[in-house]
């Protein structure tokens, strides 16, 4: 079974620490992106494509906060 696939569960990085972290769930053709302070708040939708551009622009560094570009 692909991610796709899955029961849509909110999830979070296995590094993130406290209560200020940035959770998705995936949906048919969405992905789904709201912070866990405010659960109920509001939420920002992706496609798969755009969701999977920021994981691996993340992974090169492109989203660190130290860059100077």
């Amino acid at each position: 079974m692909s991610e796709h696939e899955t029961p849509s569960i909110w999830r979070k990085s296995t590094l993130s620490q406290g209560g200020d972290c940035v959770e998705w769930r995936f949906a048919d053709d969405s992905v789904f992106v709201r912070t866990s302070k405010d659960p109920s708040g509001p939420v920002l939708t992706f496609s798969y494509s755009e969701w999977w551009a920021f994981v691996a622009g993340v992974k090169r560094g492109q989203a660190d906060l130290d860059r100077e570009d």
